[in-house]
């Protein structure tokens, strides 16, 4: 399971369609509708943000959308509390996340694996997160 902090729109077809999938799994772990994947690291961030990963779902629909594919917002679970934080994430976590995507392209879509690693500014990240300054790769990510 991977939950990017990046903005999907770096993903290539295989990576978003499989970002909504694990995105959609992580939900019905949060909302106790599946047994498994309950101690999943990558789902330490929205453990108590049941509302952000809804934004981050719909933030998912919205470029699949762009992409002239259909993702079926239906399957959201609708969360009553709205909160209009967002979650932290360290720059390093950022960098990380961004070399492995870059090296996932290599085999998978190395136009676009071309494409991004000429860009030289931070890479764009969800609307759900707010980058710190920290260095650190966040104590959740299995490196």
């Amino acid at each position: 399971m991977r939950l990017w902090t990046l903005h999907p729109s770096y993903l290539d077809a295989k990576g978003i369609v499989a970002l909504w999938r694990e995105t959609l799994l992580a939900q019905a772990v949060l909302h106790n509708k599946t047994r498994g994947y309950k101690n999943h690291p990558q789902l330490t961030r929205f453990r108590e943000h049941k509302d952000l990963l809804e934004s981050y779902l719909h933030l998912i629909c919205d470029e699949a959308d762009n992409r002239g594919y259909k993702f079926d917002r239906t399957k959201i679970i609708r969360v009553r509390t709205k909160t209009k934080k967002s979650l932290p994430v360290t720059r390093g976590q950022v960098d990380y996340e961004w070399k492995h995507l870059l090296k996932k392209l290599e085999t998978r879509d190395p136009a676009r694996q071309k494409t991004h690693a000429k860009n030289k500014k931070t890479p764009e990240i969800f609307g759900v997160f707010k980058m710190t300054r920290h260095k650190n790769i966040e104590p959740w990510e299995i490196v």
